[in-house]
C-alpha cells in the first residue's frame, strides 16, 4: 500500500522558538505557526481563516531556527505530519497532530523581519563594494560583450 506524508507550509511564527536539549544531547526546537487563508464566501464577502500548527525540529535545523527566527517572522516549512497520543495526569486520553520539520527556508528579508527602515547586513552576504565614478578600471572601460562566441566561460576570475 502506497503512502505519502509530506507537508509544505508558509506562515508566521506565533511565538519565539523554544530550543531545548534532549537527554542524548540533541537539540529540539518547538514553535507555533499561523497560516492565513483569505477567501470570499457565498455572498462575496472577504473572509480570513487562520490555522495554527505546532512544529518541531531536531539537530542543526533546530539550532538554526532558534537562532534566526522570532515571533512574527515568516518561514517556509517542509516536513511531515506526526500524530502523538498520551494520557494526562487526570487519566484522560490526549492527542496532537504536529509537523516535524525536515527543511526550512527564509521567506522575508531581515529588513522586513526587523521592521527597520535600513537594511541590516546579512552574515552570509559580503559587503557591496562600489568603485568611485572618477576611477576607471579595465573591467569597466573595456567590457567584454556577453554575446562573444569566443568567450571562454570557464575562466576563473
Amino acid at each position: 500500500m502506497a503512502s505519502l506524508n509530506k507537508v509544505l507550509l508558509i506562515g508566521n511564527l506565533t511565538r519565539d522558538p523554544d530550543v531545548k536539549m534532549l537527554s542524548n544531547g540533541r537539540p529540539v526546537c518547538n514553535f507555533g505557526l499561523a497560516l492565513n487563508r483569505n477567501y470570499k464566501d457565498a455572498e462575496g464577502n472577504r473572509k480570513e481563516e487562520v490555522t495554527f500548527v505546532d512544529v518541531e525540529c531536531y539537530g542543526p535545523r533546530a539550532e538554526a531556527v532558534g537562532r534566526f527566527f522570532t515571533k512574527g517572522r515568516s518561514i517556509f516549512v517542509e516536513g511531515r505530519l506526526k500524530f502523538d497520543q498520551w494520557e494526562s495526569k487526570e487519566g484522560e486520553k490526549r492527542s496532537a497532530l504536529r509537523v516535524v520539520l525536515d527543511n526550512f527556508e527564509f521567506v522575508d528579508s531581515k529588513q522586513e523581519a526587523s521592521g527597520l527602515g535600513e537594511r541590516q547586513p546579512d552574515i552570509d552576504t559580503p559587503p557591496k563594494v562600489e568603485t568611485p565614478r572618477n576611477q576607471s578600471s579595465s573591467m569597466t572601460s573595456n567590457p567584454i560583450p556577453k554575446s562573444d562566441p569566443d568567450l571562454d566561460e570557464d575562466v576563473p576570475f
